[in-house]
């Protein structure tokens, strides 16, 4: 591991500046590019603490602040811990900004964050990795999708309404995605129940996609998201592992 280098950037987008941090080895080289989808509180210091420890093991990585069209980010004020007691009414304020972001939206989005992120020096070229986090996860498997070509690795954790009926659920991409996929799932998860769990499964199988699903044995919705109650360490730890393994094999 070696020490990161982040800072404040913005980025062009068909809707305007959206505002996002970028984290970096901090000896001066080009490395592999990941972009990195925050969860649903958005983009705070726990997710730069998350992106600084994947530069510091050797990749230039974007954190985007997905609710841009609502202000920079810290978009909400947050508690410094998120505990059950505020997350409704947290979501409360969530759920409309999170709304708008169709799959059209956060596609639009993402080809801005995809270019900004092969403009950069710090970033070898060639294609990058994404990961995610809550709805996070669904917007990495759809990037992977609709730009196959510039994504060559994809992961999400705790990943919400992965594989729903609906006609643009984010499973429904499978046969158009290239990069191989890795999904670590939280066990008894409402927002992504068994039959979700198992249809992703058979879509990224029926498509040929090279993959890895697993499902963490008691761990919550929001397992890796040490400022909050459903932090669980023994998950955290089990997918920074995976991860960081996936990126290995990547690049």
């Amino acid at each position: 591991m070696t020490a990161a280098q982040g800072t404040d950037i913005d980025i062009p987008t068909e809707d305007g500046i959206a505002d996002a941090y970028l984290t970096r080895p901090g000896d001066g080289g080009p490395h592999p590019g990941v972009l990195f989808y925050m969860d649903a509180f958005g983009l705070r210091p726990q997710l730069k603490s998350m992106a600084d420890r994947l530069a510091g093991a050797g990749y230039t990585v974007l954190v985007p602040n997905l609710f841009h069209r609502h202000g920079r980010a810290p978009v909400l004020e947050l508690p410094e811990f998120i505990d059950d007691a505020s997350r409704g009414g947290l979501f409360q304020h969530i759920l409309p900004m999170m709304q708008p972001l169709t799959p059209e939206v956060a596609m639009r989005d993402a080809g801005a964050y995809l270019r900004r992120l092969a403009e950069l020096p710090e970033v070898a070229d060639g294609p990058v990795a994404v990961t995610g986090y809550c709805f996070g996860a669904r917007l990495s498997l759809m990037t992977a999708g609709a730009y196959p070509e510039r994504v060559a690795a994809a992961a999400g954790f705790h990943g919400a309404q992965l594989a729903t009926d609906a006609p643009d659920s984010p499973h429904l991409v499978a046969d158009r995605v290239t990069a191989e996929l890795y999904f670590g799932h939280a066990d008894h998860d409402p927002s992504l129940p068994p039959e979700q769990v198992q249809r992703l499964e058979d879509a990224l199988t029926a498509a040929g996609v090279r993959h890895r699903c697993e499902v963490y044995p008691d761990a919550p919705h929001g397992f890796t998201q040490a400022d909050t109650a459903s932090y669980q360490a023994e998950g955290d730890k089990r997918h920074w592992a995976a991860l960081l393994d996936l990126l290995d094999r990547t690049f």
